[in-house]
């Protein structure tokens, strides 16, 4: 059984994903089934234009983000969470009971102001969404849990829109939809009933609802880690790119693509089970880890496929009479891959980065961190309408042009973002390393603590052990290096912002670092070193050398002994000549990183590291 359908059987996770995925289906629903009505129904019955209706409608679903996201954080981390979401799931009735009214009585007035009320409902459910998943799900099932809950996500979207023009098309439309949000309402609270208990995260949290004060509070917490605010502003840029490419299908469709409303939801639909399967298969690249490394991935494809939707467009849009014409139309195929391909590189995008921010994130301001990330959500989509606003509208840019510009924005922030966080960077190398160069395989990692300072000590075999170790290891590693490696062009950058402690064997360097090893020890951090001293020239261990005894005699502190089997006679290493100064010899080794048990500082020396580490190595070097 894979560990998605794992989940899925478990009671701690399943009502939680029904729960969510109902509520993102009603959502659609009830908004799609009024744009629907909207846009058939008299002025008259409006009271206004109906374009103004409709832009009036988007902006008040957003508007609630603002307003209340933060105050939401707020109650979700002083709260436990089941009850939370069953009183969130409990006003979703009320206010599909008063929209089941209003639809039958065709007052569109109140069916507007209930929108307002439903991107509330929505403002308050979002941060206890995502907060619970760290709570409920062990940290090796939080990739997979983002993956499912994207998955459910959007593929609610999409049947709640599908749903939603079934019902708007029927004889009694009206009644129809009335029952309908009623009902998915109701099945989304029983479902909510199932969800086990959840404990606040910071109960003695004082809440008084201040819109702006409360606001920047929400905003600080989230600026407090540097890589969370990235994963959030990551976020934030996938939401910004959907919703230009979701507001533009209807005329894309209609203008360049020769079709009709039924396109229009067969291009939502791509894009959805896209961003469906890329989820699922983010969880299975990335083999169940938090892995920041496929996030350039996931930015690199929609930048291509995203390019490539321009040049894939028809320059004169194919005549067809029906859905079956336009789907079998062989001009539109790469059209349809472009799309299918932009959510499966959206789903690889987004998933890592939703884990990241909720594994980083203090379980007592974890909900405040996630109202951040709706905040700046709602912003980015706000921008992303007022952009397509200047480029299509002043502009005069055509649709084909402006998904290409959207493309090459993407690379820019995807270079910024490399650029701003190097552990995407760094992460990325180790993941195309451990994916492609080799086939890592981890044991007893488990002996790693998960919390406070230890030294990790390992054998010496090729140029890539640091980078496997830090793939390896779901904790930051602090590297000890030698210094004329450290300051090596190009790479100086990568081990600088790595945080690389550089030594040399000269008294004053060495003084340095051991007050560095020292600093990070103390601080809780997890510091490696070689102790040979240099790569093995034959494939055997070489004595340790006694700086690891100078080292826990200023900081005593666990070791870990840890051995690499499987890199002796890579590209990387020294058997058959220089280190990378020689033709490869294969591809996908197989390469094991495995830990042995913790030794107490006050048992562990240089002889005895040195033969724990090569009885973990035994025979394979």
């Amino acid at each position: 059984m894979s560990k998605q359908s794992a989940l899925l059987a478990q009671k701690r996770f399943l009502p939680y994903f029904v729960t969510q995925a109902l509520g993102a289906f009603n959502d659609n629903v009830y908004k799609n089934v009024l744009l629907i009505l909207v846009a058939f129904a008299a002025p008259s019955a409006l009271g206004m234009s109906t374009n103004l209706f409709i832009n009036l409608a988007a902006g008040l679903f957003i508007l609630p983000f603002f307003l209340f996201s933060a105050f939401a954080g707020e109650l979700a981390d002083k709260y436990e969470k089941s009850q939370f979401i069953r009183v969130v799931k409990l006003v979703e009735i009320v206010i599909m009971s008063v929209a089941a009214i209003a639809f039958i009585y065709e007052s569109y007035m109140l069916l507007l102001f209930l929108l307002f009320l439903m991107g509330t409902q929505s403002a308050f459910f979002g941060p206890v969404k995502y907060a619970l998943l760290p709570q409920t799900l062990k940290p090796n099932e939080l990739i997979s849990g983002n993956a499912l809950v994207e998955t459910g996500t959007f593929l609610a979207i999409l049947l709640g829109t599908i749903v939603a023009g079934v019902i708007a098309n029927q004889h009694d439309a009206k009644l129809l939809a009335a029952a309908s949000v009623v009902l998915f309402a109701v099945l989304g609270y029983l479902s909510a009933r199932y969800i086990p208990e959840a404990s606040a995260g910071n109960p003695s949290l004082k809440v008084k609802f201040s819109p702006i004060r409360q606001m920047k509070t929400t905003l600080a917490i989230a600026h407090k880690d540097k890589v969370v605010l990235q994963s959030i502003l990551g976020i934030s840029w996938f939401w910004f790119l959907g919703a230009s490419y979701l507001t533009q299908f209807p005329n894309y469709a209609k203008i360049y693509l020769g079709g009709n409303e039924a396109s229009v939801s067969f291009l939502l639909t791509l894009f959805s089970i896209g961003i469906a399967l890329g989820s699922l298969l983010c969880d299975k690249l990335s083999c169940h880890r938090i892995e920041p490394g496929i996030v350039p991935i996931g930015a690199l494809g929609l930048t291509i496929f995203g390019a490539h939707l321009m040049l894939s467009t028809p320059h004169i849009a194919p005549t067809t009479h029906s859905f079956v014409e336009f789907i079998s139309e062989p001009s539109l195929w790469w059209v349809f891959v472009d799309l299918l391909f932009i959510g499966i590189f959206g789903g690889i995008f987004i998933v890592p980065l939703y884990a990241m921010m909720q594994s980083r994130s203090a379980e007592s301001e974890r909900s405040q961190v996630i109202a951040a990330n709706n905040i700046y959500n709602a912003l980015f989509m706000v921008v992303s309408a007022i952009l397509a606003i200047v480029l299509l509208g002043v502009a005069e840019l055509s649709i084909p042009a402006f998904f290409l510009t959207l493309s090459v924005m993407n690379l820019v922030v995807a270079l910024y973002v490399g650029k701003q966080v190097p552990v995407f960077a760094l992460r990325f190398i180790v993941w195309l390393l451990s994916h492609s160069v080799y086939r890592v395989k981890h044991q007893n990692l488990q002996h790693i603590p998960e919390k406070g300072g230890a030294l990790l000590v390992s054998n010496h075999v090729s140029y890539v052990d640091a980078l496997l170790l830090a793939g390896a290891c779901p904790r930051p590693i602090r590297f000890v290096m030698d210094e004329d490696y450290y300051h090596l062009p190009v790479l100086h950058y990568f081990f600088k912002a790595s945080r690389v402690i550089p030594i040399k064997l000269s008294s004053g360097s060495i003084r340095s670092a051991l007050n560095q090893i020292k600093e990070q020890l103390e601080e809780g951090e997890l510091v490696c070193i070689f102790p040979e001293g240099q790569l093995t020239s034959d494939g055997e261990m070489i004595p340790f050398k006694r700086g690891i005894d100078l080292i826990l005699k200023q900081t005593p502190v666990p070791v870990i002994p840890i051995a690499l089997k499987g890199l002796w006679g890579s590209y990387f290493s020294r058997e058959g000549g220089r280190a990378l100064l020689k033709l490869p010899r294969c591809c996908r080794s197989n390469v094991i990183i495995e830990a042995g048990s913790p030794v107490l500082p006050n048992e562990a020396s240089s002889e005895r590291l040195f033969n724990a580490v090569k009885a973990l190595r035994g025979e394979v070097s």
